[in-house]
């Protein structure tokens, strides 16, 4: 459990680093190559981290610790969910492991919708700062007189 929490809470903090260095790096800088290469290094370090190690620590933690293994049937409360074979209603026999890996995938979708989010982010962080300019430049007063910046 504590691999699991540590490693999403390093995934949180490696994405959170992306943030900064976006709005501190001015839009349509060149890049040298030796920040490409940094770059390149830290989004496969991060996509490493996010898609390979916080799955694979999920799946141990749930299949070692909490023992979601096939074999342990979904009861649900008051045993509602109790599968036919097992002499219940329901004719679907849902396991631990299908939840857990029901989780895995979730794990695999909310991270990738959290990158597309990310890349757009960055890539209209030029838009954002050209709409504030132009609605600073454009500013009116209530009278309808533009406003004239003080130097």
């Amino acid at each position: 459990m504590v691999a699991f929490i540590a490693s999403v809470l390093v995934a949180v903090l490696l994405t959170a680093l992306v943030i900064p260095m976006a709005k501190r790096r001015p839009v349509g800088t060149p890049l040298t190559w030796g920040e490409a290469m940094v770059a390149s290094v830290y989004a496969f370090f991060l996509m490493f981290w996010v898609y390979g190690l916080v799955p694979h620590l999920w799946l141990t933690w749930s299949d070692n610790e909490l023992g979601w293994r096939p074999d342990n049937i979904v009861y649900g409360p008051f045993g509602i969910l109790k599968p036919q074979a097992v002499d219940g209603w329901n004719p679907v026999t849902i396991t631990y492991q299908s939840i857990r890996d029901i989780i895995a995938v979730l794990i695999y979708v909310v991270l990738l919708g959290g990158q597309i989010a990310l890349w757009m982010w960055w890539q209209n962080r030029g838009k954002r700062a050209a709409a504030a300019e132009t609605a600073q430049a454009t500013a009116t007063s209530e009278y309808g007189r533009p406003l004239v910046r003080k130097s």
